[in-house]
């Protein structure tokens, strides 16, 4: 499985792409498309579907995970928020990519152990999880610690499927992330 983790953002959107064999993550791709400000709001969401849709074509990912937008203190500020994870699904789906959400707290809580953790320690985790050389940015860390979510949660989820306890028999789902009965 080839995972692309999705960090929104409408001046900066994060990326990372990572391969996954049984409990083994491999580091594939990183980076941040930066949005320039100047630009007005429509112009700034098509280049981060464009660039989004590149991304895709160059790594051909097999599914993607995108964090959740929860309404901030600002309004104005959330919905332009979810304007540029809109660009983002649009083009995963454009690719016929599943979408599988998560919230911060989810992806902190699945990376780091603490879903309140700051993001030095988000960026600290997901440096030792790929082994990479070097920190990642703090916007790509968020994107990586997103597609290592999905792994987590996906290898769960199909195994709890394959079991049957996700299947009606055994009377339990999953939930963002959580096995509930």
């Amino acid at each position: 499985m080839r995972v692309l983790g999705i960090d929104p953002g409408l001046r900066r959107t994060g990326f990372g792409i990572i391969d996954v064999e049984g409990m083994r993550l491999g580091y594939v791709a990183s980076g941040t498309i930066q949005v320039p400000a100047d630009l007005p709001l429509a112009q700034r969401l098509k280049t981060i579907l464009d660039n989004v849709r590149e991304i895709i074509q160059a790594h051909n990912p097999t599914v993607s995970a995108l964090e959740k937008v929860f309404v901030n203190t600002n309004p104005t500020s959330t919905l332009l928020l979810g304007q540029a994870r809109g660009a983002a699904m649009c083009a995963l789906a454009d690719h016929h990519l599943d979408v599988h959400e998560y919230t911060a707290l989810q992806i902190k809580k699945s990376v780091v152990g603490n879903g309140h953790a700051a993001k030095e320690q988000v960026q600290a985790m997901v440096q030792r999880l790929l082994n990479l050389n070097g920190l990642p940015s703090p916007d790509s860390a968020d994107a990586l610690a997103c597609a290592i979510c999905h792994a987590h949660v996906g290898a769960l989820a199909a195994k709890l499927h394959a079991g049957g306890a996700l299947s009606g028999r055994g009377g339990a789902r999953l939930r963002g992330g959580r096995l509930s009965r």
